[in-house]
């Protein structure tokens, strides 16, 4: 192997380079009729590159599951965490995990979390828990040094994202924006630029326009058609419609709230046109 070749090979930040499935997966049944699953399965691997990847798609599409069962496939707690996390509140992942191969890079990341923001409420009780065990050392400071559940949510995100996620790491995280303002999520774009710089590999479910805009970053978009393509930030879904909304709501509102043309009262006509 020459110089230039190993320097490919060992590139910063490219731990997980192909997720596949593995054999054939069971039609018509849940998860596998989820659009992006079948994706997956159809084009026999998803290419994961270096640094920061996006996965876009409407609501039912398939992307946080494909997330969630990378990040059990890699030995991360469903409900996220690390994976020295073993807690469960309430299974509810999906059984894709079962069914995932994973092929890594000749390099480890140093350490994995799995933020998944529908579930953070768990992993902060378990924060506390571990916490409070003399047996081990303390765990808050590395979270911010406050437990998640005395800071508002929004916070507890970006304390995550600063005080836990650090140089080296393969992170997944679930819809972050969830519960910050366009702030925090300036401020979470601001740190996922640091991460990738300092030799992290991020995978990001997100509808955020503001996240999509992080330079350097991949945006892999599911489309109507059940495909997933890499996509530009123009062309993003999320960056499309919130531009188109915000230089006339008044269109918007109208057919969603005045004019819904099949009189059925879903206002999908306007959404099938934009």
């Amino acid at each position: 192997m020459t110089p230039s070749a190993y320097r490919v090979q060992s590139r910063p930040g490219w731990f997980l380079r192909q997720v596949r499935m593995a054999g054939a997966a069971a039609d018509g049944c849940y998860p596998f009729t989820l659009p992006a699953v079948r994706c997956l399965a159809q084009a026999g691997g998803l290419e994961l590159p270096a640094g920061v990847t996006f996965l876009v798609g409407e609501n039912g599409s398939g992307k946080s599951t494909i997330v969630e069962a990378v990040a059990v496939a890699a030995g991360i707690n469903p409900e996220g965490g690390s994976q020295h996390f073993r807690f469960a509140s309430r299974s509810s992942e999906s059984t894709l995990a079962e069914w995932l191969l994973l092929r890594w890079g000749p390099r480890k990341p140093r350490t994995r979390f799995f933020l998944r923001a529908e579930s953070y409420y768990n992993v902060a009780t378990e924060i506390e828990r571990l916490d409070e065990d003399p047996g081990s050392p303390p765990l808050l400071p590395v979270y911010g040094g406050v437990s998640p559940h005395e800071r508002s949510h929004g916070e507890s995100f970006l304390d995550l994202v600063v005080h836990r996620f650090g140089r080296d790491g393969f992170y997944l995280l679930d819809e972050p924006e969830a519960a910050l303002s366009v702030r925090g999520c300036l401020a979470m774009l601001a740190r996922l630029s640091e991460l990738a710089a300092q030799g992290c590999q991020l995978l990001i479910a997100t509808h955020s326009p503001v996240l999509l805009a992080l330079p350097g970053a991949t945006i892999l978009e599911l489309g109507d058609d059940g495909q997933l393509r890499q996509v530009g930030y123009d062309e993003a879904l999320p960056v499309r419609l919130t531009r188109d909304f915000l230089a006339n709501p008044k269109i918007y509102l109208r057919h969603l709230l005045d004019d819904d043309d099949d009189g059925d009262g879903d206002g999908e006509d306007w959404y099938e046109r934009s």
